[in-house]
């Protein structure tokens, strides 16, 4: 049994099979750092991608979610929209699973606990992985942010001068974390930690 918490405190991650694993990775660490209760799901192409682009096993990475389910479980907590959260990241999000979220066809539990997110008018975020577009694509980027999705590709902040790949996933992981109103202190910010601070001006 799941323990009651507060929905605020609990966040849905899912994992597809798009390059950029390690998006996911870092950021169920950072849920873990923040204590935030992460719910994780990963598909089968996820796993795949887990092993060509890092040395973690599925098992290690299941471990740093506070609960993971099995894609084909659909009698998970996350499937139902009774099971109170504060929304759903997907990182990195396939195009694969962008489009099947966007018809509505929930063929697995990732793209169920998406579906469940958006008809209860939770924050859903895609960090979706892939250039370029075309217009099959932009599309359906459109269909989905007209349902209160987020398309938030995963593009490097450079002004945060990042020495390290690391560095560059973190401040993706940590700027998507802000549109939940959760602020991780590995997130560099323009005029506080990262870059000058701007001059002040006076109002016109």
């Amino acid at each position: 049994m799941v323990k009651e918490i507060p929905p605020s405190m609990r966040l849905v991650v899912g994992i597809s099979g798009a390059s950029g694993v390690l998006y996911g990775v870092k950021l169920l660490e950072q849920l873990r750092a923040l204590r935030i209760e992460s719910h994780l799901v990963v598909s089968k192409a996820a796993e795949l991608t887990l092993r060509y682009e890092t040395d973690l096993k599925p098992a290690a990475l299941r471990a740093l979610a506070a609960h993971s389910y099995a894609v084909g479980d659909v009698g998970a907590p996350i499937a139902s929209g009774s099971f109170e959260t504060q929304g759903m990241i997907i990182a990195p999000c396939s195009v694969k699973t962008m489009s099947e979220i966007a018809t509505g066809v929930t063929s697995s539990l990732l793209s169920r606990a998406a579906d469940v997110t958006l008809k209860e008018r939770r924050r859903l975020v895609l960090m979706v992985r892939e250039t370029p577009f075309h217009t099959g694509h932009l599309k359906t980027m459109l269909a989905l942010s007209e349902m209160g999705a987020i398309i938030a590709p995963p593009v490097p902040a450079l002004y945060a001068q990042p020495k390290t790949v690391d560095a560059v996933i973190q401040q993706s992981v940590g700027r998507v974390l802000d549109l939940f109103g959760i602020s991780s202190p590995a997130t560099r910010r323009w005029g506080e930690t990262a870059g000058p601070v701007p001059p002040h001006t006076e109002e016109v």
